[in-house]
């Protein structure tokens, strides 16, 4: 079978199995093939950063598990996150690695499983250029927001509720599509403010943490999650979340799990994140596949 056939088979079986997703909507990034016998199981990963990001980050993530594991695992990366909600509530992922409360809102019609977050917290926050003239949140009544996405969780969903319901501010929306562009956006003074999380801000060059101010920080919240569907055999859940537990007690695995970040792994579950319900999150939820 030569590649272009063997592509064309790939992108037909993941067709059937996403239901109603075209192929156009998604754009598949494969790793090589595994002589390995048996399923092949699919790897979602929620675009918070570009592509070309996004993919240098998890393909040595798959690769690794692949190799302690045995299982064929194939890295699948949308072209943006409303596709990415799609696939979701297909259930087209087997494996998943998504905002908390995107497993919450598929939990009765998909049932993924949560198998482990990073031990750190997330939280919310929204920054401002470090020359800034806002103070306070309230400076930024009727201003513009850049967000990752309107459903990120810490950098729109919990961020927006928090300032509407307790500090009664109200913003208009950009969707700047990444975490990364959310800052130079914010840097650039495209907008007045942008929505992040603390990790993501982390991980940006120096230069550009240095012109960021942070004039807001929302409550804790356990970490993105890596998921599974209750589809795929208990036995391979178990050896995929052993595998990326073992990963960060070396030295190049953690390395590997900085970068999403998850440095610190713990086992999990869906009941860490069920007092997210109480939030009110569903009102700042926007569908954006219309």
């Amino acid at each position: 079978m030569n590649m272009l056939s063997d592509w064309i088979f790939r992108a037909t079986r993941f067709c059937r199995k996403g239901g109603a997703l075209s192929l156009a909507a998604l754009a598949f990034f494969m790793l090589p093939g595994s002589a390995t016998a048996g399923a092949t199981y699919t790897m979602g990963v929620v675009p918070q950063f570009e592509q070309r990001k996004l993919f240098a980050i998890w393909k040595p993530i798959v690769e690794e598990l692949r190799r302690r594991t045995g299982v064929d695992i194939k890295l699948m990366v949308t072209l943006s996150v409303p596709e990415f909600e799609g696939a979701l509530e297909n259930g087209t992922f087997d494996f998943v690695y998504a905002n908390p409360y995107h497993v919450l809102r598929v939990s009765d019609s998909q049932g993924y499983i949560p198998l482990i977050r990073d031990t750190a917290p997330l939280r919310g926050i929204l920054v401002v250029r470090q020359d800034s003239p806002f103070k306070n949140i309230k400076d930024l009544q009727g201003k513009t927001l850049a967000v990752p996405s309107p459903n990120a969780l810490g950098a729109s969903l919990l961020l927006r509720a928090e300032l509407e319901r307790v500090h009664g501010v109200r913003l208009s929306l950009l969707n700047a599509k990444n975490h990364s562009s959310v800052y130079l956006h914010v840097l650039n003074g495209l907008t007045e403010a942008g929505g992040g999380v603390q990790k993501t801000l982390a991980e940006q060059a120096p230069d550009i943490q240095a012109q960021l101010r942070v004039l807001y920080t929302t409550r804790d919240m356990p970490s993105h999650p890596v998921a599974v569907h209750p589809r795929i055999p208990p036995a391979v859940r178990g050896q995929l979340k052993q595998a990326l537990l073992d990963m960060a007690a070396t030295t190049s695995g953690k390395a590997l799990l900085d970068e999403i970040p998850m440095p610190v792994p713990v086992a999990t579950s869906l009941e860490d994140y069920l007092p997210m319900r109480q939030w009110g999150l569903e009102k700042y939820w926007v569908n954006e596949r219309k």
